[in-house]
Protein backbone atom coordinates (compact mmCIF):
# COMPACT_ATOMS: atom_id res chain seq x y z
CA UNK A 1 0.00 0.00 0.00
CA UNK A 2 0.98 3.66 -0.59
CA UNK A 3 -0.09 7.21 -1.35
CA UNK A 4 -0.97 9.34 -4.31
CA UNK A 5 2.50 9.91 -4.84
CA UNK A 6 3.38 5.75 -4.80
CA UNK A 7 0.58 5.50 -7.67
CA UNK A 8 2.24 7.91 -10.03
CA UNK A 9 5.63 6.32 -9.26
CA UNK A 10 3.72 2.91 -10.82
CA UNK A 11 1.02 3.73 -13.29
CA UNK A 12 2.77 7.48 -14.53
CA UNK A 13 3.39 5.99 -17.95
CA UNK A 14 0.08 5.02 -18.63
CA UNK A 15 -1.77 7.44 -20.79
CA UNK A 16 -5.45 7.91 -19.99
CA UNK A 17 -6.02 6.68 -23.60
CA UNK A 18 -4.89 2.83 -22.01
CA UNK A 19 -6.06 3.94 -18.88
CA UNK A 20 -9.25 5.47 -18.07
CA UNK A 21 -9.30 8.51 -15.48
CA UNK A 22 -9.86 6.69 -12.09
CA UNK A 23 -10.51 8.30 -8.40
CA UNK A 24 -7.22 8.16 -7.72
CA UNK A 25 -6.38 10.55 -10.49
CA UNK A 26 -8.79 12.53 -8.87
CA UNK A 27 -7.17 13.05 -5.74
CA UNK A 28 -4.05 13.51 -7.64
CA UNK A 29 -5.14 16.83 -9.56
CA UNK A 30 -7.50 18.38 -6.79
CA UNK A 31 -4.05 18.30 -4.68
CA UNK A 32 -2.02 19.53 -7.48
CA UNK A 33 -5.06 22.47 -7.23
CA UNK A 34 -3.08 23.87 -4.58
CA UNK A 35 -0.04 24.74 -5.70
CA UNK A 36 0.37 28.64 -6.16
CA UNK A 37 0.27 29.01 -10.07
CA UNK A 38 -0.27 32.86 -9.82
CA UNK A 39 1.59 34.55 -12.66
CA UNK A 40 2.32 31.44 -14.18
CA UNK A 41 -0.74 29.90 -15.81
CA UNK A 42 -3.04 31.98 -18.16
CA UNK A 43 -6.28 33.29 -16.13
CA UNK A 44 -9.44 32.64 -16.92
CA UNK A 45 -9.77 36.19 -19.09
CA UNK A 46 -7.31 34.25 -21.55
CA UNK A 47 -9.64 31.22 -22.31
CA UNK A 48 -8.45 28.97 -24.55
CA UNK A 49 -4.54 29.55 -23.82
CA UNK A 50 -2.94 26.91 -21.76
CA UNK A 51 0.43 25.51 -20.77
CA UNK A 52 2.05 22.66 -20.12
CA UNK A 53 4.92 21.47 -17.42
CA UNK A 54 7.64 22.65 -19.56
CA UNK A 55 6.75 25.91 -19.18
CA UNK A 56 5.51 26.34 -15.32
CA UNK A 57 8.94 24.33 -14.46
CA UNK A 58 11.18 26.62 -16.05
CA UNK A 59 9.36 29.60 -15.00
CA UNK A 60 11.57 32.07 -13.13
CA UNK A 61 8.63 32.35 -10.57
CA UNK A 62 8.60 28.42 -10.03
CA UNK A 63 9.89 28.85 -6.31
CA UNK A 64 6.36 30.08 -5.81
CA UNK A 65 4.57 27.15 -6.53
CA UNK A 66 5.81 25.44 -3.53
CA UNK A 67 5.16 28.65 -0.98
CA UNK A 68 2.65 26.69 1.49
CA UNK A 69 5.27 25.49 3.16
CA UNK A 70 2.98 22.79 5.23
CA UNK A 71 3.64 20.58 2.21
CA UNK A 72 6.27 22.11 0.53
CA UNK A 73 8.23 18.52 0.22
CA UNK A 74 5.01 16.32 -1.03
CA UNK A 75 3.77 19.21 -3.58
CA UNK A 76 7.32 19.04 -5.01
CA UNK A 77 7.20 15.53 -4.60
CA UNK A 78 3.76 15.60 -6.56
CA UNK A 79 4.71 17.82 -9.56
CA UNK A 80 7.96 15.73 -10.04
CA UNK A 81 6.49 12.69 -10.56
CA UNK A 82 3.18 14.13 -12.59
CA UNK A 83 5.69 15.81 -15.14
CA UNK A 84 7.86 12.36 -15.21
CA UNK A 85 5.30 10.67 -16.69
CA UNK A 86 3.36 10.23 -19.96
CA UNK A 87 -0.46 9.67 -17.87
CA UNK A 88 0.03 13.76 -16.41
CA UNK A 89 3.26 14.78 -18.71
CA UNK A 90 0.82 15.72 -21.41
CA UNK A 91 -1.34 17.77 -18.81
CA UNK A 92 -2.45 21.34 -19.61
CA UNK A 93 -2.80 24.29 -17.49
CA UNK A 94 -5.20 27.22 -17.75
CA UNK A 95 -8.24 29.01 -16.87
CA UNK A 96 -6.68 30.29 -13.39
CA UNK A 97 -8.08 32.10 -10.58
CA UNK A 98 -7.10 32.42 -7.29
CA UNK A 99 -9.12 35.60 -5.02
CA UNK A 100 -8.15 36.08 -1.86
CA UNK A 101 -10.90 39.05 -0.42
CA UNK A 102 -10.58 39.94 3.60
CA UNK A 103 -13.38 42.49 3.81
CA UNK A 104 -15.73 39.94 1.49
CA UNK A 105 -14.58 36.87 3.90
CA UNK A 106 -13.97 35.12 0.68
CA UNK A 107 -11.18 32.54 -0.67
CA UNK A 108 -11.59 31.10 -3.99
CA UNK A 109 -9.08 29.30 -6.58
CA UNK A 110 -9.75 27.30 -9.28
CA UNK A 111 -8.15 25.43 -12.22
CA UNK A 112 -8.97 24.12 -15.74
CA UNK A 113 -6.87 20.80 -16.74
CA UNK A 114 -6.93 19.47 -20.35
CA UNK A 115 -6.63 15.70 -20.32
CA UNK A 116 -4.68 13.30 -23.04
CA UNK A 117 -7.91 12.03 -23.63
CA UNK A 118 -9.90 14.74 -24.61
CA UNK A 119 -11.49 15.49 -20.61
CA UNK A 120 -11.71 18.58 -19.03
CA UNK A 121 -11.10 18.27 -15.40
CA UNK A 122 -12.35 21.00 -13.20
CA UNK A 123 -10.55 21.40 -9.83
CA UNK A 124 -11.82 23.71 -7.17
CA UNK A 125 -8.50 24.77 -4.38
CA UNK A 126 -9.52 23.93 -0.64
CA UNK A 127 -9.03 26.17 1.90
CA UNK A 128 -5.57 27.31 1.71
CA UNK A 129 -3.24 28.54 4.81
CA UNK A 130 -4.74 31.92 4.81
CA UNK A 131 -7.25 33.11 8.17
CA UNK A 132 -9.93 34.48 4.96
CA UNK A 133 -10.18 31.04 3.85
CA UNK A 134 -10.85 29.30 7.02
CA UNK A 135 -13.38 32.12 7.89
CA UNK A 136 -15.35 31.19 4.99
CA UNK A 137 -15.28 27.65 5.78
CA UNK A 138 -17.00 28.83 8.93
CA UNK A 139 -19.58 31.05 7.14
CA UNK A 140 -20.78 27.79 5.53
CA UNK A 141 -22.26 26.61 8.82
CA UNK A 142 -24.79 29.50 8.14
CA UNK A 143 -24.81 30.98 5.50
CA UNK A 144 -25.48 29.98 1.81
CA UNK A 145 -23.99 31.01 -0.12
CA UNK A 146 -21.12 32.14 0.44
CA UNK A 147 -19.48 34.59 -2.57
CA UNK A 148 -16.98 31.49 -3.19
CA UNK A 149 -20.16 29.39 -4.22
CA UNK A 150 -21.23 32.23 -5.88
CA UNK A 151 -18.28 32.12 -8.06
CA UNK A 152 -17.57 28.24 -7.97
CA UNK A 153 -20.89 28.26 -10.78
CA UNK A 154 -19.55 31.36 -12.53
CA UNK A 155 -16.38 29.59 -13.16
CA UNK A 156 -18.10 26.61 -14.55
CA UNK A 157 -19.86 28.65 -16.74
CA UNK A 158 -16.95 30.57 -18.10
CA UNK A 159 -14.40 27.86 -18.22
CA UNK A 160 -16.65 25.39 -20.19
CA UNK A 161 -17.88 28.44 -22.37
CA UNK A 162 -18.00 27.29 -26.15
CA UNK A 163 -17.02 23.43 -25.17
CA UNK A 164 -18.37 20.44 -26.12
CA UNK A 165 -15.97 17.80 -24.14
CA UNK A 166 -16.92 15.83 -21.13
CA UNK A 167 -16.32 17.78 -17.87
CA UNK A 168 -14.90 15.77 -14.68
CA UNK A 169 -15.46 18.57 -11.70
CA UNK A 170 -13.97 18.10 -8.30
CA UNK A 171 -12.37 19.46 -4.94
CA UNK A 172 -10.72 18.59 -1.99
CA UNK A 173 -11.72 20.01 1.66
CA UNK A 174 -13.81 23.38 0.94
CA UNK A 175 -13.00 22.24 -2.82
CA UNK A 176 -15.40 19.81 -3.34
CA UNK A 177 -18.14 21.90 -1.35
CA UNK A 178 -17.75 24.22 -4.31
CA UNK A 179 -17.39 21.61 -7.36
CA UNK A 180 -21.05 20.51 -6.04
CA UNK A 181 -22.37 23.67 -5.51
CA UNK A 182 -20.82 24.74 -8.88
CA UNK A 183 -22.37 21.63 -10.73
CA UNK A 184 -25.84 22.34 -8.78
CA UNK A 185 -25.75 25.89 -10.31
CA UNK A 186 -23.99 26.36 -13.59
CA UNK A 187 -26.31 26.31 -16.64
CA UNK A 188 -27.90 23.41 -17.87
CA UNK A 189 -26.04 23.25 -21.14
CA UNK A 190 -22.60 22.78 -18.86
CA UNK A 191 -24.17 20.97 -16.33
CA UNK A 192 -25.04 18.14 -19.28
CA UNK A 193 -21.25 18.03 -19.85
CA UNK A 194 -20.56 16.91 -16.47
CA UNK A 195 -20.13 13.78 -16.25
CA UNK A 196 -18.72 13.02 -12.49
CA UNK A 197 -18.75 15.08 -9.63
CA UNK A 198 -15.70 14.94 -6.87
CA UNK A 199 -16.21 15.91 -3.16
CA UNK A 200 -12.94 15.08 -1.94
CA UNK A 201 -13.83 15.13 2.14
CA UNK A 202 -15.75 18.11 1.48
CA UNK A 203 -18.12 19.51 4.12
CA UNK A 204 -21.88 19.11 3.26
CA UNK A 205 -24.61 21.15 2.88
CA UNK A 206 -27.42 22.74 5.06
CA UNK A 207 -30.80 21.19 4.07
CA UNK A 208 -32.54 24.52 2.33
CA UNK A 209 -29.18 24.23 0.37
CA UNK A 210 -29.59 21.18 -1.29
CA UNK A 211 -33.71 21.72 -2.12
CA UNK A 212 -32.83 25.36 -3.59
CA UNK A 213 -30.36 23.90 -5.87
CA UNK A 214 -32.16 20.75 -7.11
CA UNK A 215 -29.96 18.36 -5.56
CA UNK A 216 -31.90 15.48 -7.08
CA UNK A 217 -30.75 16.51 -10.81
CA UNK A 218 -26.92 15.49 -10.11
CA UNK A 219 -26.41 13.35 -7.08
CA UNK A 220 -26.67 10.45 -9.28
CA UNK A 221 -22.84 11.93 -10.98
CA UNK A 222 -22.07 13.04 -7.68
CA UNK A 223 -18.71 10.62 -6.11
CA UNK A 224 -17.74 12.04 -2.09
CA UNK A 225 -15.05 10.45 -0.52
CA UNK A 226 -14.13 10.34 2.90
CA UNK A 227 -10.99 9.12 5.22
CA UNK A 228 -12.23 6.83 8.01
CA UNK A 229 -11.58 9.48 10.60
CA UNK A 230 -13.54 12.17 8.88
CA UNK A 231 -14.46 15.14 10.49
CA UNK A 232 -14.41 18.10 7.58
CA UNK A 233 -16.29 15.98 5.54
CA UNK A 234 -19.04 15.20 7.84
CA UNK A 235 -20.11 18.42 8.36
CA UNK A 236 -23.91 18.67 7.20
CA UNK A 237 -23.57 15.16 5.51
CA UNK A 238 -27.43 14.04 5.12
CA UNK A 239 -28.24 13.36 1.71
CA UNK A 240 -25.15 12.26 0.10
CA UNK A 241 -23.98 8.64 -0.79
CA UNK A 242 -20.43 8.71 0.15
CA UNK A 243 -17.49 5.89 -0.07
CA UNK A 244 -15.08 5.51 2.87
CA UNK A 245 -11.19 5.06 2.55
CA UNK A 246 -8.15 3.98 5.16
CA UNK A 247 -5.90 6.61 5.63
CA UNK A 248 -1.97 6.46 7.36
CA UNK A 249 -2.77 9.04 9.61
CA UNK A 250 -5.17 9.15 12.91
CA UNK A 251 -7.30 11.61 14.01
CA UNK A 252 -8.03 14.88 12.07
CA UNK A 253 -4.53 14.56 10.13
CA UNK A 254 -6.63 12.10 8.07
CA UNK A 255 -7.67 14.93 6.31
CA UNK A 256 -4.77 15.32 4.18
CA UNK A 257 -4.93 13.55 0.68
CA UNK A 258 -1.02 12.64 1.37
CA UNK A 259 -2.59 10.32 4.14
CA UNK A 260 -5.04 8.78 2.05
CA UNK A 261 -3.82 4.85 0.92
CA UNK A 262 -3.81 3.70 -2.15
CA UNK A 263 -3.23 -0.33 -3.64
CA UNK A 264 -3.10 -0.78 -7.18
CA UNK A 265 -5.53 1.78 -9.37
CA UNK A 266 -7.59 2.50 -6.11
CA UNK A 267 -8.04 3.50 -2.53
CA UNK A 268 -7.86 1.52 0.42
CA UNK A 269 -11.41 0.74 1.30
CA UNK A 270 -12.78 1.14 4.51
CA UNK A 271 -16.50 0.07 5.93
CA UNK A 272 -17.54 3.17 7.48
CA UNK A 273 -16.70 6.35 9.64
CA UNK A 274 -15.70 5.45 12.75
CA UNK A 275 -18.91 4.97 14.76
CA UNK A 276 -17.82 7.36 17.57
CA UNK A 277 -16.62 10.01 15.13
CA UNK A 278 -19.89 9.85 13.29
CA UNK A 279 -21.65 10.64 16.49
CA UNK A 280 -19.98 13.30 17.41
CA UNK A 281 -19.92 14.65 13.92
CA UNK A 282 -23.92 14.42 14.23
CA UNK A 283 -24.04 15.74 17.38
CA UNK A 284 -22.28 19.09 16.92
CA UNK A 285 -24.51 18.93 13.17
CA UNK A 286 -27.59 18.65 15.32
CA UNK A 287 -26.18 21.36 17.59
CA UNK A 288 -25.19 23.86 15.19
CA UNK A 289 -28.99 23.54 13.05
CA UNK A 290 -31.09 23.76 16.46
CA UNK A 291 -29.18 27.82 16.74
CA UNK A 292 -31.06 30.25 14.69
CA UNK A 293 -29.55 32.37 12.59
CA UNK A 294 -28.23 35.19 14.30
CA UNK A 295 -27.36 32.95 17.53
CA UNK A 296 -24.88 31.23 14.70
CA UNK A 297 -23.91 34.35 13.11
CA UNK A 298 -22.40 35.80 16.59
CA UNK A 299 -20.76 32.34 17.35
CA UNK A 300 -18.71 31.93 14.15
CA UNK A 301 -18.01 35.76 14.04
CA UNK A 302 -16.95 35.69 17.69
CA UNK A 303 -14.65 32.61 17.08
CA UNK A 304 -13.34 33.84 14.28
CA UNK A 305 -12.11 37.43 15.92
CA UNK A 306 -10.95 35.15 18.73
CA UNK A 307 -8.46 33.53 16.06
CA UNK A 308 -7.60 37.04 14.40
CA UNK A 309 -6.70 38.12 17.94
CA UNK A 310 -3.38 36.52 17.32
CA UNK A 311 -2.28 38.89 14.77
CA UNK A 312 -1.58 35.80 12.32
CA UNK A 313 -2.09 36.55 8.57
CA UNK A 314 -2.05 33.13 7.60
CA UNK A 315 -1.84 29.39 9.21
CA UNK A 316 1.86 29.43 8.80
CA UNK A 317 2.47 32.90 10.75
CA UNK A 318 0.47 31.36 13.20
CA UNK A 319 2.23 28.26 14.08
CA UNK A 320 5.59 29.94 13.51
CA UNK A 321 4.96 32.05 16.74
CA UNK A 322 2.47 30.38 18.39
CA UNK A 323 3.04 31.55 21.95
CA UNK A 324 2.82 35.10 20.71
CA UNK A 325 -0.95 33.88 18.61
CA UNK A 326 -2.39 31.87 22.02
CA UNK A 327 -1.39 34.95 24.05
CA UNK A 328 -3.64 37.30 21.95
CA UNK A 329 -6.58 34.54 21.87
CA UNK A 330 -6.30 34.09 25.61
CA UNK A 331 -6.98 38.12 25.72
CA UNK A 332 -9.49 37.90 23.45
CA UNK A 333 -11.22 34.92 25.08
CA UNK A 334 -11.21 37.12 28.15
CA UNK A 335 -13.57 39.72 26.59
CA UNK A 336 -16.50 37.39 24.91
CA UNK A 337 -19.33 37.46 27.13
CA UNK A 338 -20.47 34.73 28.91
CA UNK A 339 -23.23 32.84 26.77
CA UNK A 340 -20.46 33.11 23.50
CA UNK A 341 -17.87 31.91 25.92
CA UNK A 342 -19.77 28.80 27.04
CA UNK A 343 -21.14 27.87 22.78
CA UNK A 344 -17.48 28.09 22.51
CA UNK A 345 -16.41 26.07 25.29
CA UNK A 346 -18.64 23.61 24.05
CA UNK A 347 -16.86 23.00 20.82
CA UNK A 348 -13.84 22.76 22.39
CA UNK A 349 -14.95 20.14 24.15
CA UNK A 350 -16.61 18.33 21.87
CA UNK A 351 -13.49 18.64 19.95
CA UNK A 352 -11.49 16.72 22.89
CA UNK A 353 -14.46 14.15 22.82
CA UNK A 354 -13.32 13.13 19.73
CA UNK A 355 -9.95 13.15 20.75
CA UNK A 356 -11.02 10.53 23.51
CA UNK A 357 -12.84 8.46 21.61
CA UNK A 358 -10.69 7.99 18.79
CA UNK A 359 -8.00 7.01 21.82
CA UNK A 360 -10.28 4.40 22.52
CA UNK A 361 -10.67 3.02 19.49
CA UNK A 362 -7.22 2.83 19.19
CA UNK A 363 -7.18 0.80 22.00
CA UNK A 364 -9.85 -1.51 21.24
CA UNK A 365 -7.94 -2.13 17.95
CA UNK A 366 -4.51 -2.99 19.85
CA UNK A 367 -2.85 -0.17 19.45
CA UNK A 368 -2.80 0.67 22.87
CA UNK A 369 1.21 3.03 22.84
CA UNK A 370 0.40 4.57 19.53
CA UNK A 371 -2.72 6.15 21.14
CA UNK A 372 -0.87 6.95 24.56
CA UNK A 373 1.57 8.88 22.17
CA UNK A 374 -1.60 10.36 20.73
CA UNK A 375 -3.16 12.19 24.17
CA UNK A 376 -2.14 10.73 27.04
CA UNK A 377 -4.51 13.11 29.42
CA UNK A 378 -7.89 11.95 27.74
CA UNK A 379 -6.69 7.89 27.64
CA UNK A 380 -6.49 8.73 31.25
CA UNK A 381 -10.06 10.70 31.71
CA UNK A 382 -11.82 10.38 28.04
CA UNK A 383 -15.53 10.58 28.80
CA UNK A 384 -17.89 8.53 27.84
CA UNK A 385 -20.48 8.62 24.47
CA UNK A 386 -23.54 8.66 26.77
CA UNK A 387 -22.43 11.55 29.51
CA UNK A 388 -21.39 13.55 26.02
CA UNK A 389 -24.65 13.10 23.70
CA UNK A 390 -26.46 14.12 27.39
CA UNK A 391 -24.41 17.18 27.83
CA UNK A 392 -24.66 18.27 23.68
CA UNK A 393 -28.60 17.81 23.85
CA UNK A 394 -29.04 20.12 26.96
CA UNK A 395 -26.64 22.82 25.82
CA UNK A 396 -28.96 22.51 22.67
CA UNK A 397 -31.94 22.59 24.30
CA UNK A 398 -30.37 25.77 26.69
CA UNK A 399 -29.95 27.65 23.83
CA UNK A 400 -33.50 27.25 21.98
CA UNK A 401 -34.98 28.29 25.46
CA UNK A 402 -33.10 31.23 25.77
CA UNK A 403 -33.46 32.53 21.83
CA UNK A 404 -37.17 32.04 22.82
CA UNK A 405 -37.09 33.94 26.10
CA UNK A 406 -35.56 36.64 24.20
CA UNK A 407 -37.86 37.17 21.40
CA UNK A 408 -40.44 36.51 24.14
CA UNK A 409 -39.23 40.07 25.90
CA UNK A 410 -38.06 41.65 22.66
CA UNK A 411 -34.79 41.61 22.87
CA UNK A 412 -32.91 41.96 20.09
CA UNK A 413 -30.10 39.23 19.67
CA UNK A 414 -26.11 40.12 19.28
CA UNK A 415 -25.25 41.16 15.63
CA UNK A 416 -22.57 39.68 13.57
CA UNK A 417 -20.20 42.31 12.01
CA UNK A 418 -19.25 41.49 9.33
CA UNK A 419 -19.97 42.37 5.14
CA UNK A 420 -21.88 39.24 4.99
CA UNK A 421 -25.53 39.36 2.94
CA UNK A 422 -24.40 41.54 0.62
CA UNK A 423 -23.58 40.74 -3.04
CA UNK A 424 -20.07 39.73 -4.48
CA UNK A 425 -17.88 42.42 -4.65
CA UNK A 426 -16.55 43.98 -7.61
CA UNK A 427 -13.30 42.66 -6.92
CA UNK A 428 -14.52 38.91 -7.99
CA UNK A 429 -16.11 40.28 -11.49
CA UNK A 430 -12.39 40.33 -12.31
CA UNK A 431 -11.50 37.76 -13.18
CA UNK A 432 -14.40 36.15 -12.46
Amino acid sequence: MGTIIDYLEEYGDCSFLDMPMNDVDSLVLCQFSYLKFDAMVPDIRERGRFVDFAEVAHHRDFGQLFADTRFEKENRALFAAMQAGRRYGTLRIGNYVNVIEKEWETQFCAVTFLLENGVVYVAFRGTDETIVGWKEDLNMAFLSPVPGQVCSAKYLNMAAGGMRAPIIVGGHSKGGNLAVYGAMHCKPHVKGLIQKIYSMDGPGFRPEALLEGHYEEIAGRVVKILPHSSMVGMIFERDMRYEVVESKAAGLMQHDPYTWLVEGRHFVKANDVYEGRKFVNKALNEWILSLDEEKRKAFVDTLYEVFSASEAKDLIAFGADWKKSMNGIVAALREVDAETAAMLKEVIRALFETAALLVKEEVSAGRRKSARRLSPRLFASGKSIRRAKERIREKRRQGIRKSRQKAAKGLPLRKAASARGKAAPDAIEAPI
